[in-house]
Order: C-alpha cells, then sequence, then structure tokens
C-alpha cells in the first residue's frame, strides 16, 4: 500500500509541474495584455495632445502675417471659411507635445483644416522585461479640426478721417478702416484693425480645435 501512494505521487508530480508552468504563462500572458494596453492608452493620449498642438499652432498663428487693415470682407470669409490656414510650426509643436508624453511623432500631415499625427512610444510594451516584447513600441494615430465658431456681421462704411495735404492746402480725407464684427456663438465680437490687440486671443474667439474623429 505504501509503495502504490508514492507511486501515485509521483504521477501526480509531473501534473503539478505542468499546471504550475500554465499559471506562470497566464500571468506573463496577462502582464504582456496589460502593458500592451497601457503601452495603447499612453500613445493615444501623446497622438491627442500632439494633434491639438498642431492645430493651436496653426489657428493662433493665421492672423500673424496679415495687414488686417488692408484685408476685405471677401478675404475674412476665406479666414473663417479655413481657407488661409498654414502648416508653419504645427509640426514643431505636435513633436514637442510628444516628446512631453514619451513620444515621438512618426507622421505629421495636414489636409488643412485637420492636422494628423501619429506617434510612438519611446517605452516598449515589455519594458525589456518579457522576451519578444523590448522592441514592440505603443503606436496611435489622431486627428484635429480647426473649426469656425464665427460668422462675418455686417461691415460698417470706413470714416474718413482729415490730412494735411503737403501744400497745406484743404485736408483730403483719407478712410480708415472700419471695425470687423463676427457673430460668435451669439457673442458679437469686434475688431479694430489698426488696434487688433493680442492676435492669439482673437482667433481663440474665431476658431475651436478639436479632435476630429
Amino acid at each position: 500500500m505504501t509503495v502504490g501512494r508514492r507511486g501515485d505521487r509521483g504521477q501526480a508530480f509531473p501534473i503539478y509541474v505542468v499546471v504550475v508552468v500554465g499559471l506562470l504563462f497566464a500571468a506573463l500572458a496577462f502582464f504582456v495584455v496589460g502593458q500592451a494596453s497601457v503601452s495603447r492608452s499612453d500613445a493615444q493620449g501623446a497622438a491627442d495632445a500632439a494633434a491639438l498642438a498642431a492645430g493651436r499652432e496653426a489657428r493662433d498663428a493665421v492672423l500673424l502675417d496679415l495687414d488686417l487693415a488692408a484685408v476685405k470682407p471677401a478675404e475674412w470669409k476665406k479666414i473663417l471659411d479655413g481657407d488661409l490656414f498654414k502648416p508653419g510650426e504645427a509640426c514643431a509643436a505636435a513633436e514637442a507635445f510628444a516628446a512631453k508624453n514619451d513620444a515621438k511623432t512618426t507622421l505629421c500631415q495636414s489636409v488643412l483644416p485637420r492636422f494628423t499625427v501619429e506617434v510612438e512610444t519611446n517605452r516598449t510594451v515589455g519594458d525589456s522585461v518579457v522576451p519578444g516584447t523590448g522592441a514592440v513600441h505603443g503606436t496611435a494615430t489622431a486627428t484635429a479640426l480647426i473649426e469656425s465658431r464665427c460668422q462675418m456681421g455686417a461691415v460698417p462704411t470706413p470714416s474718413p478721417l482729415p490730412t494735411t495735404t503737403p501744400g497745406g492746402g484743404s485736408p483730403a480725407p483719407t478712410p480708415t478702416p472700419p471695425t470687423v464684427n463676427f457673430t460668435c456663438g451669439g457673442e458679437l465680437v469686434r475688431l479694430d484693425p489698426l488696434h487688433p490687440g493680442k492676435l492669439s486671443a482673437l482667433t481663440r474667439k474665431l476658431f475651436s480645435v478639436r479632435l476630429d474623429g
């Protein structure tokens, strides 16, 4: 009888080994899946931030190179329609925000008024702990859309201001650019082309930037 019990224990030992090895593999699999999920989440967060940064950079710069006093109503409509956005430093801003989230941009392209950014995490899925995952990085893509919040309001007629002629004769009227009015979500926004103030603050009233898709 004693020999029989020892034989049973001997036969059960390999089963225990198989069960333990199976549990270890299952735990390892769960660990890898969990790490992959975290890596994808980190990558998506970095991609979202980078795409939004690109869109905001283009939005804030749209009026910088313009002579606002010379912009005609038809050109203001083009601005509001998103026809005058330029990539400029948008991709550099995207790269900087990706780096803040421990990632790097692998793609930055614009089909204005949209910016699409793809990023790759600097850390790997298994962070070299799990064999075979040391070269696997989290990746994600995000697209930001610049949207107009405003419509053109009524354009008043330019008012003449007296100026002195070279010969000292009668003042000749010189029209001054009128105030440009926008209606933004029920709010009236006025722009004095000669004294526009901080342009980035104005563009943030005129346009919003959101993730697309």
